[in-house]
């Protein structure tokens, strides 16, 4: 495929019109639309060369294999889901419990508008460990516990449970949006978001009565 895929994929960039880097974001563009479909595990390099228009050997000038495609990809979802949940955030105020309800709304707003992205960014995260494009996503999840920080101070409650709380929040916004785009909200999306604020709000009350000592109405776990 070495001499031959190369050969293949310069005549098709050529005579499809593609400057190097512009194939590049097609397939990404590409990639995108049919995750969105699909879901990661529906997504094919060859089938994001035939929407494209380029033979099945051009996306192996830019990416070794689908799963370093899904990494860029969920990469770049990475940065615009930091960027607009950290706008959200707009540094904890008025209140760090009022800055979390605006963050929660935010992950849903994105999770609605880019299927495509949020579907590769969590879609196997071993694999993106593994194409080394779990960064950026680190970094969403370190923001989030940045917020529990604060959360948790605002009620002078000890931070040692603030990672566990972030998980909790986490799982419980992921869980939603997932609810979200099976149909289980059906022509009501508010219904996700209140769901949400009230679900985070439990999280929080059970997190600051913990730290503080506070028995819970629950029995504990047996």
């Amino acid at each position: 495929m070495g001499a031959e895929g190369g050969f293949c994929g310069r005549r098709a960039e050529k005579g499809r019109g593609y400057h190097h880097g512009k194939l590049r974001q097609a397939l990404l563009a590409a990639a995108r639309a049919l995750i969105s479909e699909r879901g990661p595990a529906g997504f094919t390099l060859a089938e994001a060369a035939k929407r494209v228009g380029v033979t099945g050997a051009a996306p192996y000038r830019h990416f070794a294999d689908r799963n370093a495609l899904i990494a860029e990809l969920a990469q770049q979802g990475f940065e615009h889901f930091n960027e607009q949940l950290g706008r959200a955030w707009d540094g904890g105020r008025p209140d760090a419990v009022s800055a979390l309800r605006r963050r929660g709304a935010a992950y849903l707003a994105f999770a609605k508008a880019e299927p495509g992205l949020y579907k590769a960014m969590f879609g196997d995260a071993g694999a993106l460990a593994r194409q080394g494009g779990d960064r950026a996503g680190q970094r969403a999840f370190d923001d989030l516990l940045r917020t529990t920080v604060a959360v948790l101070r605002q009620f002078h409650a000890p931070e040692h449970g603030a990672r566990v709380l972030a998980l909790e929040i986490w799982a419980t916004t992921h869980g939603i949006a997932d609810l979200m785009f099976a149909g289980h909200f059906g022509e009501t999306p508010d219904q996700a978001l209140a769901l949400l604020e009230d679900s985070v709000a439990a999280l929080v009350e059970a997190a600051v009565r913990k730290a503080l000592g506070v028995s819970s109405i629950l029995p504990p776990r047996g």
